[in-house]
């Protein structure tokens, strides 16, 4: 056995530290996932049912975004969603990097719609169970891209900065050393957001309803993601616009108005409130 900066090397298999530190994050938001679940009077050991479909949706969706929209200095190097075409097996190389967020997130809310829809659940009860856990697991994903040193922002010389090797250096930042840890930053970001939406539910929990706190989650941490977009050296181009920048700002806007929607100026729409043991859609009410 030995080690080396980016994984493990056991024989003939090599194990990165980036996909242990994303499968820490998972279990940990598993685990926090069923404690939400159990708070807002759902059957918390469904979340260990479903594990398995999010996981595969949420790698699926992560790996079909970053095939979508590449960053700027894989397009330099010919390295399109066209390129993937003539050369499929290159899209199944995660362990080469190129995982998008919101295809992980937009994966794993397809896979959770799935299973609610099958089981006769309450569908936005499970999102709101899921907010939480999802921004805890961000948190600890993001100290993959330390370990790969990616996600880095522009050169700093800022106290935390972070040492950037020469060979993970971006076209045109060879002569920087130091850079804007970017991958703290929204790790951070995250935490803030788990905090937010774990008081809500401990301590507004009245005032919510459900499908509330997926909706927070949506407000949040786009809202992160759009400023510390104006820190990233590699963004996603779309028609001359950076698209993950932009999807943030559509989303952030999207839920702020639906949650205002719903709330302010439709009083009559009650809805249910958060853990009150809703319906799911055949009229079951879950246990």
């Amino acid at each position: 056995m030995s080690v080396d900066a980016y994984g493990i090397h056991l024989g003939i298999l090599y194990i990165r530290f980036y996909g242990l530190i994303l499968m820490a994050g998972a279990i940990a938001a598993a685990f926090l996932a069923e404690r939400q679940a159990r708070k807002l009077g759902l059957d918390g050991e469904r979340v260990w049912d479903m594990l398995i479909w999010v996981l595969v949706a949420g790698i699926i969706g992560a790996r079909l975004w970053h095939i979508l929209t590449p960053p700027q200095s894989m397009i330099e190097n010919h390295i399109t969603a066209g390129y993937y075409l003539t050369h499929p097996l290159d899209a199944l190389a995660i362990w080469r990097g190129g995982l998008g967020i919101p295809g992980a997130v937009a994966g794993g809310v397809l896979a959770i719609f799935w299973y609610t829809r099958r089981n006769k659940l309450s569908f936005v009860s499970w999102l709101d169970a899921a907010a939480p856990a999802l921004a805890l697991g961000q948190a600890i994903g993001r100290w993959g891209n330390f370990v790969n040193q990616e996600l880095y922002g522009s050169p700093t010389n800022l106290p935390w900065a972070i040492y950037i090797a020469p060979e993970n250096r971006l076209t045109g930042f060879q002569q920087y050393a130091y850079y804007h840890p970017l991958f703290l930053y929204e790790s951070l970001w995250n935490l803030l957001n788990l905090g937010v939406l774990l008081y809500l539910t401990e301590r507004q929990r009245g005032r919510l309803r459900a499908g509330d706190l997926f909706l927070i989650y949506l407000i949040i941490y786009p809202v992160g993601r759009f400023f510390l977009e104006f820190l990233r050296l590699d963004p996603s181009p779309v028609a001359g616009i950076d698209v993950n920048q932009a999807l943030m700002a559509v989303v952030a806007l999207a839920s702020a108005g639906l949650l205002f929607w719903r709330h302010w100026t439709t009083r009559s729409l009650r809805g249910v409130p958060l853990g009150a043991a809703p319906a799911g859609p055949g009229g079951v009410t879950e246990a």
